[in-house]
């Protein structure tokens, strides 16, 4: 990173209030309950800040959030990290391509999880801005280090995964941008089970599919 340590200092404190302001979106949205799901992002510096654990989000203040390193080492005197700190530290550590990460318990892609089905990419902007289906991680229980490699490996040319029997994990640019694409899979995942009661979802023609994947992954590679 270039620049002294009065811009890495000036950024850590940026990516604070964007992961603040993120947890208090998702809670206020209803894209999670309580202290349910968990947010991180990582500082051109290397440096990862998450949401702590088990702390209502409408009482959290960016001194509450948790700052790390890539290894996941915890500077004394701080919270305890969100117990699912290996689940970001796996999706971070193997895409540099990104640098933020939203867990949520959405209820129409906890649908889809519970029932180990992907939500199919059946709307032109799903495929444009989350690049596919999202795929379904096998179970594995919560803060396994099994479950976030799981994930990890299912977000290489895609923004978003369902975790089976538990929720959702989109990954983007930023913690604001996964959040962005948070709200966008939900909206999906609801309208494909409407359109499942109704009958059967048809497909996008395969040539524009593949069209509208080469843009995201084109987005994506600029991110590095």
């Amino acid at each position: 990173m270039s620049g002294g340590p009065y811009e890495e200092s000036m950024e850590l404190e940026a990516a604070r209030r964007s992961v603040l302001e993120v947890v208090q979106e998702m809670d206020r949205v209803g894209l999670t309950e309580g202290s349910a799901g968990n947010v991180s992002m990582r500082t051109r510096a290397g440096e990862i800040v998450l949401t702590p654990t088990a702390m209502a989000y409408g009482e959290m203040t960016t001194k509450d959030l948790v700052v790390t390193d890539e290894a996941g080492r915890v500077a004394p005197g701080q919270q305890t990290p969100t117990t699912e700190i290996g689940l970001h530290l796996a999706c971070l550590n193997r895409h540099h391509d990104i640098a933020g990460v939203v867990h949520t318990h959405p209820i129409h892609a906890s649908m889809f999880a519970i029932n180990h089905q992907p939500i199919p990419c059946v709307l032109e902007e799903f495929e444009f801005s989350i690049g596919g289906d999202v795929r379904v991680a096998p179970y594995f229980p919560t803060g396994s280090q099994e479950l976030g490699h799981a994930v990890a490996e299912l977000l290489g040319d895609r923004a978003a995964a369902l975790m089976s029997n538990h929720g959702l994990v989109v990954v983007g640019s930023s913690a604001t941008d996964a959040l962005h694409l948070t709200k966008l899979v939900e909206r999906a995942a609801a309208i494909v089970w409407g359109a499942i009661t109704m009958g059967e979802p048809r497909p996008l023609p395969e040539e524009n599919r593949r069209i509208f994947r080469s843009q995201y992954l084109e987005r994506r590679s600029q991110c590095s």
